[in-house]
């Protein structure tokens, strides 16, 4: 891992937030990404580091204002872990309206990453 990937990593997760069992990257990416960019990208910051569960995402709502970081870069729209049965489909978050949809995976939307405490 090159010395900018650390320096990007440390700069994402920043002073991670914990919530409840999470620890919560203190900034989103700044770029957006399709699903797949944005599991590596999560999984990039080290050990643990991943995309929130579309459950994990109410959480994260609900502790929006402690949180904080939320940049949406176009839309509020997040990324989830959560697939859906068709292949090319997961869940997307969104953050202004608290609710939740689906999305084609090469789309691009916001990242967030989380890691279990």
């Amino acid at each position: 891992m090159g010395m900018a990937q650390v320096a990007d990593s440390a700069s994402i997760i920043g002073k991670s937030i914990r919530i409840g069992n999470l620890l919560v990257s203190q900034h989103d990416f700044p770029t957006q990404m399709n699903w797949d960019d944005a599991k590596a990208a999560c999984a990039a910051l080290g050990p643990g580091w991943r995309l929130p569960s579309i459950e994990e995402w109410d959480i994260l709502y609900q502790n929006k204002d402690n949180i904080g970081g939320f940049v949406a870069v176009n839309y509020d729209y997040y990324w989830s872990s959560t697939e859906e049965t068709i292949a090319t489909i997961a869940y997307i978050f969104y953050l202004t309206g608290d609710t939740a949809d689906v999305n084609n995976k090469a789309s691009k939307c916001n990242v967030r990453a989380v890691r279990d405490f």
